[in-house]
C-alpha cells in the first residue's frame, strides 16, 4: 500500500503516541508500506512547534533532520499540479496544508492516512479505514 501520511499521523507515530490507532501502526510499519509526507507536514509541525502547539527537541529543525535520517520516508514534492489540484477541490474548509496534503494524495496517487473527520468524510479523498 502507497500512504501518505498527515502532519498528525506523522507527529504520532514517531512519538509512539497512543492516539494512532493499533491499526494505523501496524498499516504504517508493514514491509508491504510504502510511506510518502508532504513537505507541508514538516512546514506544518514546525508551525506548531513555533506556536507552542508541540514540543520537539532538542529543538524542532533538529527534530525534523534527525527524525527523517532516521526514518526515511518518500517526499512528495510540492509541484504545480499539486497547487492547481489544491484549488480544484470541494473542501468544507480552507485550510491550506489540508487542502495541500489533500491534493498531493490525489495527484501522487496516494491512500492518506489521517482521522481528520473533515478529511476522511470527503467520498473523492482515498483514506485509510479506521
Amino acid at each position: 500500500m502507497k500512504l501518505l501520511l498527515d502532519t498528525h499521523v506523522w507527529i504520532w507515530y514517531l512519538a509512539g503516541c497512543e492516539r494512532l490507532p493499533m491499526r494505523f501502526r501496524y498499516i504504517i510499519s508493514s514491509s508491504n508500506t510504502e510511506v510518502w509526507l508532504s513537505p507541508i507536514s514538516v512546514w506544518e509541525t514546525l508551525v506548531l512547534a513555533k506556536k507552542g502547539k508541540i514540543s520537539l527537541m532538542p529543538d524542532p529543525l533538529r527534530w525534523v533532520d534527525k527524525v527523517l535520517k532516521r526514518w526515511p520516508v518518500k517526499e512528495a514534492y510540492l509541484n504545480i499540479a499539486v497547487a492547481i489540484e489544491s484549488q480544484r477541490l470541494d473542501l468544507p474548509h480552507q485550510d491550506p496544508a489540508d487542502r495541500f496534503i489533500a491534493a498531493t494524495a490525489l495527484i501522487y496517487g496516494l491512500r492518506l492516512m489521517t482521522l481528520d473527520e473533515r478529511l476522511c468524510s470527503e467520498a473523492w479523498l482515498p483514506t485509510v479505514e479506521l
